[in-house]
């Protein structure tokens, strides 16, 4: 029975990385740096997985690597393979954080993860877009000052990732309570 029940999660993991990778490819660039919606499925992964550290450290890794392999920022692969290494690690512990929070502690389960990932995905998108534009600042340039590349792009990811990363781990957790997973 336990092989089964990590067989459907390794499956669900590899799916939505997998569909981390294709929103990655097909968001379009806001002006030369993409939106990296490899985010909101990571964070999802990881509210999911929130028992294995390793589990969503390999998540991370994967996720910097599709991010990497998409990523329309001329040199934008190693920053992304750093960014997603460091964010994961810092969300990780955001996440074991925010499950103990008073106010999170005495909700119901699923309202629970529901708070946490909208905390993951705010403090998440901040964390990466820092983390990616002061990497890529540092390896090969920027193609405009920090502020304005964080003001005009890290922003407004953080608000799209808030409203569409509580939207799809939604739909995520009610299709894997309802279908075949029940992980």
């Amino acid at each position: 029975m336990r092989t089964n029940t990590n067989t459907k999660r390794l499956t669900l993991n590899a799916i939505l990385l997998a569909m981390g990778l294709v929103l990655h490819q097909v968001t379009p660039p806001i002006f030369t740096i993409k939106p990296d919606t490899t985010l909101i499925m990571l964070f999802t992964l990881m509210v999911i997985n929130r028992d294995s550290y390793k589990t969503c450290l390999v998540a991370g890794i994967v996720a910097g690597i599709f991010a990497g392999m998409t990523s329309s920022f001329p040199g934008g692969q190693i920053p992304n393979l750093i960014d997603k290494f460091l964010t994961t690690n810092i969300t990780f512990l955001i996440m074991i954080v925010s499950y103990k929070l008073p106010f999170v502690k005495n909700l119901g389960d699923k309202a629970k993860d529901l708070v946490v990932t909208g905390i993951m995905m705010v403090i998440g998108t901040f964390v990466s877009g820092t983390i990616f534009l002061t990497s890529a600042q540092i390896i090969v340039g920027l193609p405009g000052s920090f502020t304005m590349l964080f003001m005009s792009v890290v922003v407004p990811a953080v608000v799209i990732n808030l409203i569409v990363g509580v939207l799809i781990y939604k739909i995520i957790n009610v299709t894997v309570q309802k279908a075949i997973l029940n992980v």
